[in-house]
């Protein structure tokens, strides 16, 4: 227990849907779990976003199909001004599209209502935890893939655009004031590192990846 008397592991929540007797359903089964406070309830998606502001709970159940500011417009808002707050979005869709918004806009995951209690509970908890979970309630993004540019030094990176441009080897060795036989060890090190074997894979690579690094220090 902390100093309020609560449990240190407990989950605050947020609910947010605009069909009053599923919320207070919700919340009642939600509520026999001790690990577990709904800190407010919210019938649309602009009231969500003013209490999760003010409340800011730990996570936000937050329902995809709501009057007004839509679920995924509400999760995007709530995201940028709790980026901590943990969104789940719940909807008895599973098309992609709805899919695709609702997790573009910030949320960890996306709940399909039919999920039992047991079920839910579990995710709710493994998902605050930030641990992966399989679940055939729960859609999740995709984990983000590291670029294979991501381990380059700056010298590295700057010789790739370069040779990004179509240039020679005698083009970035006076663009970048080395000698062509430093340019060709630079380059024989790159392909190494990236796992190409030519030019022009590692250019692919490049168009491919560049945007995902931060630029270069002029």
């Amino acid at each position: 227990m902390d100093e309020a008397g609560r449990p240190v592991s407990e989950i605050r929540i947020l609910l947010v849907d605009d069909q009053r007797l599923f919320r207070q359903s919700l919340r009642l089964l939600l509520e026999q779990d001790p690990e577990i406070r709904v800190v407010a309830e919210a019938a649309d998606g602009q009231e969500a976003v003013v209490l999760a502001t003010e409340l800011r709970p730990d996570m936000i159940l937050l329902d995809v199909e709501l009057p007004g500011l839509s679920g995924p417009q509400a999760a995007r808002l709530i995201h940028d001004r709790v980026p901590d707050a943990r969104i789940l979005m719940l909807s008895v869709h599973d098309d992609d599209e709805r899919i695709r918004e609702s997790l573009s806009g910030g949320a960890v995951g996306y709940v399909l209502k039919d999920a039992d209690h047991r079920e839910f509970l579990r995710i709710i908890k493994t998902t605050m935890l930030g641990r992966p979970l399989t679940s055939p309630f729960l859609i999740a993004p995709e984990p983000a893939q590291p670029s294979p540019l991501a381990g380059l030094t700056a010298r590295e990176r700057e010789i790739l655009a370069l040779l990004g441009r179509a240039m020679s080897n005698k083009e970035i060795a006076d663009a970048m004031r080395l000698s062509p036989e430093t340019i060709k060890s630079h380059l024989q090190r790159l392909y190494a590192k990236l796992g190409v074997g030519s030019r022009a894979e590692a250019m692919r690579l490049f168009y491919g990846h560049s945007g995902s690094l931060p630029p270069l220090r002029g």
